[in-house]
């Protein structure tokens, strides 16, 4: 499909955020496990993963409606933005309480031992009993413990902290778009990082 559309920008754009998506599962598969992991370090997984693909759909959109420059740089910024702050919320999620709702079970990314951004928090705040069954968990990549690492994270305020960086990454999508001239799809890229913050599933 690339190769139809004859327009070597789009092939760059795909082919690097490609490269880097690859680059952010091989760091995440190389953290698993790592109760050692830093914000800084979930970040940058995040950045080259979800964020990578989001910045590359939204200035592709710029490109191929040819976009002046500023504004293809402008809707790869916003991508990136959003799509960190789309995966720090789908990370919280991992701690909600309804799976029925959110379209997954409360701990699967514990259980694979992934080390998110609410673990992160919890283990940077808890008293050392909390942060040893959270260290465990991760480190085991299990379950078993789920009510007590529920209570350090709710303890620690850590959902609070999660939801508050993604509203950050959220506001820092919509500025990117002040030179944007109004229309109904600027409408729709702000109402659309809005919804990415407020979303329950």
């Amino acid at each position: 499909m690339m190769v139809e559309l004859e327009r070597m920008p789009v092939m760059k754009i795909m082919a690097d955020a490609t490269n880097r998506i690859a680059e952010g599962e091989v760091l995440q598969l190389m953290n698993c496990h790592n109760a050692d992991l830093t914000q800084a370090q979930y970040l940058e997984v995040t950045e080259r993963k979800t964020a990578s693909l989001f910045a590359a759909g939204c200035e592709l959109g710029a490109v191929v409606s040819d976009a002046p420059p500023p504004q293809q740089d402008a809707m790869r910024a916003y991508g990136k933005q959003l799509g960190i702050a789309f995966q720090i919320v789908d990370d919280a999620l991992d701690y909600g309480n309804n799976s029925e709702v959110i379209g997954k079970n409360i701990g699967d990314d514990l259980n694979e031992g992934k080390t998110t951004l609410p673990l992160i928090h919890a283990m940077q705040h808890g008293t050392p009993e909390q942060i040893a069954c959270i260290r465990g968990a991760i480190e085991a990549g299990g379950t078993t413990q789920m009510h007590q690492i529920m209570q350090a994270i709710e303890s620690t305020q850590a959902m609070a902290y999660t939801f508050a960086r993604a509203q950050e990454q959220a506001k820092a999508a919509v500025d990117v778009l002040v030179d944007i001239p109004d229309s109904p799809s600027k409408q729709a890229l702000l109402e659309l990082a809005e919804f990415s913050v407020r979303r329950s599933f």
